[in-house]
């Protein structure tokens, strides 16, 4: 894929997503939920690699590790990420003469160290030029499985597709300037999506070569709404969930529930009722969509039908949680079906208590 503009690091997309936890037990079974496969384990850190189709997830238990630092503070969470990059020593240098900070990683003997630098909330932002079919960070540093296949098909999720990460309020300038300064990214969406009581507002900010997608939203209205109640259980800025690919969702959707995953709450059967006014003639099974709670957006305008169908799980470790998305020619993220879900999260805060009582005056349960 040619790069939508200029690319300074020689961004190549997403490697992985690295997690950490203050015990083992945590993220494993939420892989496994997921339909990853433990492949490798690090040769001399208490690290697991996870994989299905081209996803790579990092569980990373190592005593003393930047992770562990992380975890402690957080929880059970997603600490970094890698982005794939032509190379990565002059990625790190041109990283720095930007202004990016410097992390250092431990490494040991015979072991590659990874160029990293800081991100949102404290998290690493890692550079790898070792990937794909040839010699990987993995076959240098983990030892394979000999029982587990090197590319397992688990649940039918192909790629992370986007990011997205939440923000204290007045923060969001300071964060997309940094994606802007220091990778060239460019902001593609802006959202400003109000609830009755709460609000959100959100930029998507993508890297030059078109696959690295990094949304991030911050509080806009009110101040007990869900990003500021993410922000509290978090401890702070970060992931606020992971976006993984598909080609076939309904058929994810149903591999994902027997393995256990437990979705958002459906919008109102009003949705799907006004699906084809919202968008006419965009042929697809309404009740398929329906029996699943699975989103539909896009645009028909002018026999130009483009469409994504998307879902959210529940949240899986702390706050975090995972779309599921599948693209007919639609490059957004379901911008039609943001005030759907966002309402949803509201009604929810409003059942729970979270939000309401104080604003309409009434007594605290």
């Amino acid at each position: 894929m040619a790069d939508l503009f200029e690319n300074p690091l020689g961004l190549d997309g997403f490697e992985f997503v690295e997690f950490a936890a203050p015990q083992k037990g945590v993220l494993e079974p939420m892989f496994a939920a997921l339909g990853f496969a433990h492949v490798a384990t690090h040769r001399s850190k208490d690290v697991q690699l996870w994989r299905q189709g081209g996803i790579n997830l990092i569980a990373n238990y190592e005593p003393g590790s930047p992770a562990a630092y992380f975890a402690a503070e957080h929880g059970a969470s997603a600490c970094g990420m890698g982005f794939r990059v032509r190379n990565a020593a002059q990625a790190y240098a041109e990283a720095l003469k930007r202004g990016a900070e410097p992390v250092e990683t431990r490494t040991g003997p015979m072991e590659l160290r990874l160029p990293a630098i800081r991100g949102i909330g404290g998290a690493i932002i890692y550079l790898i030029d070792r990937y794909g079919d040839g010699l990987s960070i993995y076959d240098i540093d983990f030892d394979w499985l000999p029982e587990a296949s090197r590319k397992p098909e688990g649940a039918g999720l192909i790629e992370i597709d986007h990011l997205t990460h939440n923000v204290y309020g007045g923060r969001m300038d300071h964060w997309a300037g940094f994606y802007e300064r220091i990778f060239n990214f460019r902001e593609i969406r802006f959202f400003d999506i109000k609830g009755e009581y709460t609000g959100l507002t959100s930029r998507a900010m993508t890297a030059p070569d078109g696959r690295i997608r990094i949304p991030l939203n911050e509080e806009s209205k009110g101040g007990s709404g869900q990003i500021d109640e993410f922000l509290r259980a978090y401890n702070g800025e970060g992931i606020q969930h992971i976006a993984f690919s598909c080609t076939d969702l309904p058929a994810v959707w149903d591999r994902l529930k027997a393995l256990g995953i437990e979705f958002m709450k459906p919008p109102p059967a009003t949705y799907y009722a006004m699906l084809d006014q919202r968008l006419p003639n965009h042929g697809e099974p309404v009740d398929a969509l329906q029996s699943r709670g699975l989103l539909l957006d896009g645009s028909t305008e002018a026999g130009d039908t483009r469409l994504l169908v998307q879902i959210f799980s529940a949240p899986m470790v702390g706050p975090l949680f995972f779309e599921f998305i599948e693209r007919k020619g639609d490059s957004g993220f379901g911008e039609g079906n943001f005030t759907a879900l966002f309402k949803s999260i509201e009604r929810d805060q409003l059942e729970r208590g979270i939000i309401g009582g104080e604003l309409l005056g009434a007594e605290p349960a």
